[in-house]
């Protein structure tokens, strides 16, 4: 005889792994969950359930786009759907379930927060609390499913048929309304009559491995892509930092430029240094992309220095020959300094220091004395 029932299926959120992302202008906390797995048997009232695969492929999308309450609405003692209007006046604290899908046999799906809606009500600030904190966060599945009497000789007493998911709860400071093994009270279904609702919990030993496997191979990943990353930093640093260098202020047109086929060959080269894994290829890699960019940085450096190291050795000549400096105080003068200086100098001779001073024997009327032979 099939029976209905509405299932409770607790389970434990990965917090070790929850980000944060912006969407249409708002700040939003993703959380990984996860839930049935395929062919899971678990405790029910009066003996344990099976879930066939079957089953929940076909209906592990309708958990999708639902409602994450913080605890499972109950109404006058008695379990009511999340998505009634009853249930999303209780439960509601902005937080969906969202990209559901299901992999290796298992149902995964993100717990999406908004940050903003969840702080307008005490619930959602808790949750917001324990996320902080790093606090152990809970889920529980509500889901309806007709039970079938399983055939003789197998470990389970019933099958679980027409699967449909209501929501994901979010359980905090709770284990579920009572233990994995008990009934929980009663729920009106849809037809508005009574069905028993029963607590299971998920075995979260192959969920802890899966999660544990999944966040070493990230942490391996980030690890060996850290000194690639790091070189490219280091050597784009190094490279431009030889363009801040003092240059000519009247050469602008010799300013380092890179050439687009070097810059494409070098997007190239890190393109293929994000697929390499081993440090010392890294390393060489890396080495060879930034060397055409390094060395032809360094070749117009050395052209420009030296083009204004000739350009100053003319101009000290210039100032001492007309009497400005001496030779040794001429030469610490810096390219600018020197070409100001060496601009007030007219027909191999000083400009006068003042406008009415000529050179001549006399200045607004007042006779000089002339040199002696």
């Amino acid at each position: 005889m099939t029976k209905q029932v509405r299932v409770n299926v607790m389970a434990l959120a990965n917090t070790a792994a929850i980000r944060r992302e912006k969407r249409d202008g708002r700040d939003k906390i993703i959380v990984p969950s996860a839930t049935l797995p395929d062919d899971v048997i678990m405790n029910g009232s009066g003996g344990k359930i099976r879930y066939p695969a079957d089953e929940i492929a076909k209906s592990y999308m309708t958990l999708n786009d639902t409602v994450a309450p913080l605890r499972h609405p109950l109404v006058n003692g008695k379990f009511v759907s999340a998505k009634s209007g009853a249930g999303l006046a209780i439960g509601y604290v902005g937080v969906t379930n969202e990209n559901v899908r299901r992999e290796n046999g298992r149902v995964f799906m993100d717990k999406v927060i908004d940050e903003a809606r969840a702080k307008e009500s005490e619930g959602g600030k808790r949750i917001l609390n324990a996320i902080e904190k790093g606090e152990p966060i809970h889920t529980s599945t509500g889901l309806l499913a007709n039970l079938e009497p399983a055939p003789e000789g197998v470990d389970y007493t019933y099958i679980a048929k027409d699967i449909v998911f209501d929501h994901d709860a979010i359980l905090l400071d709770e284990q579920g309304a009572a233990t994995p093994e008990q009934g929980v009270g009663m729920m009106v279904n849809s037809e508005g009559e009574e069905i028993e609702v029963i607590n299971s919990a998920l075995d979260e030993a192959d969920r802890d491995l899966y999660w544990a496997a999944e966040q070493a191979v990230r942490a391996v990943e980030k690890a060996e892509r850290a000194p690639m990353i790091e070189r490219l930093m280091t050597a784009i640093k190094e490279a431009v930092s030889g363009s801040e260098r003092e240059t000519s202020t009247n050469n602008k047109e010799n300013d380092m430029s890179v050439s687009k086929e070097q810059f494409d060959a070098l997007s190239a080269k890190v393109d293929t240094l994000s697929e390499s894994i081993k440090p010392e290829a890294l390393a060489n890699a890396m080495k060879e992309a930034v060397k055409p960019l390094t060395d032809n940085m360094e070749a117009l450096q050395n052209a420009q220095k030296a083009k204004d190291d000739a350009e100053l050795e003319g101009l000290c000549t210039k100032i001492v020959k007309a009497n400005l400096m001496d030779e040794a105080t001429a030469k610490e003068l810096t390219l600018n300094a020197a070409r100001k200086l060496a601009d007030t100098i007219k027909d191999g001779k000083a400009a006068p220091l003042n406008a009415s001073f000529t050179g001549t024997t006399e200045a607004n009327g007042f006779k000089l004395p002339k040199a002696e032979a």
